[in-house]
């Protein structure tokens, strides 16, 4: 798992399996630490938790049975280049998961959308994708997944040997703590500024916007610039609420109506199934 998300989806898949998983983490920033541990907390069924850097070679090698949080990385790419599964769970990765669905029925290249790559990354992609293809014909590929990829593409997936199983967060729902925020108006921060989809001073001007119209809790994204978060920490009307956590595992437990604000972000979807019966309205904005 290298992201989060990704071990979230990883308690969701395990818990759909009724089995408890090995997980191997990939440090790939502090909050993949903070969240495992929460995780741990709150029971979820992981055997063990290794982390690691760069491709467990050990560990997959053993585990014939991949649950892969990132079918786009270089690391699964590498290693369901030279390695052997048995079969492979495809978890979520945002809203990746339907460019992935996509690559895998010939539609896309296999890349994430908007990305450049080199010659090499692009051999391995098409090795991976061999590889799945090859896993498919015996029907030992399947997606996992919160979001909805489409009647029409589900359906292709399985004309090509692909099962998708769909979740609710049966497992985060069930194993929330009880949460009561400092405010019932909370905006959802956002890695555009950091991707450079959104100049800061814009990203800036849109938050101080939104707490204009009323005070906001806010809640950052775990790949928000650190000058971002302190020029949103000095706004009037501005609570900034760092938890080192996914925001899905924040929010899980609501259990009153909030108004949740936002930009454009697949955790739109995500909310919406976590917070469905609090009576809380979820609102997209844009930037103006």
């Amino acid at each position: 798992m290298e992201s989060p998300f990704q071990l979230l989806s990883a308690a969701e898949w395990a818990h759909a399996a009724g089995r408890r998983i090995s997980v191997a983490m990939r440090l790939s920033g502090p909050q993949m630490e903070t969240t495992a541990a929460e995780l741990l907390r709150r029971g979820a069924p992981f055997s063990d938790v290794t982390p690691w850097v760069g491709i467990p070679w050990g560990k997959l090698a053993e585990e014939r049975d991949w649950a892969v949080g990132d079918g786009f990385s270089g690391q699964f790419r590498m290693a369901a280049s030279v390695l052997r599964p048995r079969s492979v769970s495809l978890l979520d990765d945002g809203a990746n998961t339907l460019a992935l669905a996509d690559a895998l029925l010939d539609r896309t290249p296999f890349r994430r959308p908007r990305r450049h790559e080199g010659r090499a990354a692009r051999l391995l992609g098409d090795l991976a994708k061999h590889r799945l293809h090859a896993l498919a014909d015996r029907e030992a590929v399947e997606v996992f997944t919160v979001f909805p990829l489409g009647e029409q593409r589900v359906e292709a997936l399985g004309t090509r040997g692909i099962a998708t199983r769909h979740h609710s967060f049966a497992w985060t729902r069930g194993a929330a703590d009880p949460l009561e925020l400092p405010g019932d108006r909370v905006l959802l921060g956002s890695a555009l500024p950091t991707d450079g989809h959104v100049a800061t001073p814009d990203y800036l001007r849109w938050v101080a916007g939104q707490a204009r119209e009323a005070s906001v809790v806010y809640l950052p994204h775990r790949r928000e610039l650190r000058h971002v978060l302190d020029n949103v920490r000095r706004m009037p009307g501005v609570r900034v609420l760092e938890t080192g956590l996914p925001v899905e595992l924040v929010l899980a437990g609501i259990r009153r109506p909030i108004e949740l604000v936002s930009l454009q972000t697949s955790a739109s979807t995500t909310l919406e199934l976590l917070l469905g019966g609090t009576g809380s309205v979820i609102r997209q904005t844009a930037l103006v």
